[in-house]
């Protein structure tokens, strides 16, 4: 009976060293495999167009670095910041630099400006009139609700000479209090989303429509053949890439900025949008 035990006691032995070795084996090669596919996923919210494009075109560039660009959409200017705040992306890609002070000035956040990318000059549309020499007096200008786009609209009327705005105040910051001269009686609406203002471009409502050229896009016009009014090349309202400040030296990330500013890819963005979407190099 003790032999009996003894030899089956030394057939669990050698059959669990047998299965210990098997699974060191696999953790070896499971390892050297993972090894061999690391790569560092990078994670960046943006607007659909140009922004989202845009990332997509570098994806290829930063996969040959290594780093696999992961491109997540959003449709509002508010989510891109919180997400980025609550740690869900690792920079943004979708906001103009007075957007991104205000909206640390407004929330507190602790946020770098890792650079800029383009420009999408802003137009105001019409379905009413053709040209801004028919704009009657009385007409309704509709803008968004966003207090950062308001200096940038005002400043688009003021060099058409349909406002003018009180001596020292700083366009950049400027809100409709500050005009000064209203020669037309234009009625300024600010209560709309600025996601929203194309569908209220096509709603024919108002005489004149504010719309960011992303949103533009996504309704086929084109700000310079469409616009009767154009935000100029000397614009501040240039869009970055944003990350938390822990993270403004990140190395994918300068990846990501060097992949931007290529020259291959700012004449494909130039291209790409006929040059109504202005690469900057800075």
């Amino acid at each position: 009976m003790k032999k009996k035990l003894f030899g089956l006691a030394a057939v669990l032995l050698v059959a669990v060293g047998l299965t210990a070795c098997g699974n060191g084996k696999s953790d070896t090669a499971s390892s050297g495999s993972d090894k061999k596919e690391e790569k560092t996923v990078l994670k960046v919210g943006a607007s659909p167009s140009p922004h989202g494009e845009i990332l997509e075109h570098v994806k290829p560039i930063l996969a040959k670095e290594g780093i696999e660009l992961e491109v997540v959409s959003f449709d509002d200017y508010v989510l891109p910041n919180k997400s980025l705040a609550d740690g869900e992306l690792d920079a943004n890609y979708f906001q103009h630099l007075p957007f991104f002070n205000k909206a640390i000035e407004d929330n507190s956040y602790d946020f770098a400006n890792i650079g800029g990318v383009h420009l999408e000059p802003m137009g105001l549309y019409s379905k009413k009139i053709k040209d801004i020499k028919d704009l009657k007096d009385g007409a309704t200008v509709i803008v968004s609700s966003s207090v950062s786009d308001w200096g940038r609209v005002i400043s688009i009327l003021q060099k058409a000479d349909l406002v003018k705005v009180k001596d020292g105040v700083d366009l950049e910051t400027a809100t409709f209090e500050d005009i000064a001269e209203n020669p037309k009686n234009l009625k300024i609406e600010n209560t709309i989303a600025p996601e929203l203002l194309a569908t209220t471009y096509n709603n024919d409502e108002g005489d004149l429509v504010a719309i960011n050229s992303n949103f533009a896009y996504g309704i086929d016009l084109n700000p310079l053949e469409d616009a009767l009014l154009l935000e100029g090349d000397d614009s501040p309202y240039v869009n970055i890439v944003a990350t938390r400040t822990e993270d403004k030296d990140n190395d994918a990330v300068k990846k990501l900025m060097a992949a931007l500013h290529e020259p291959e890819v700012q004449s494909w963005i130039v291209e790409k949008w006929g040059g109504s979407v202005k690469p900057v190099d800075k």
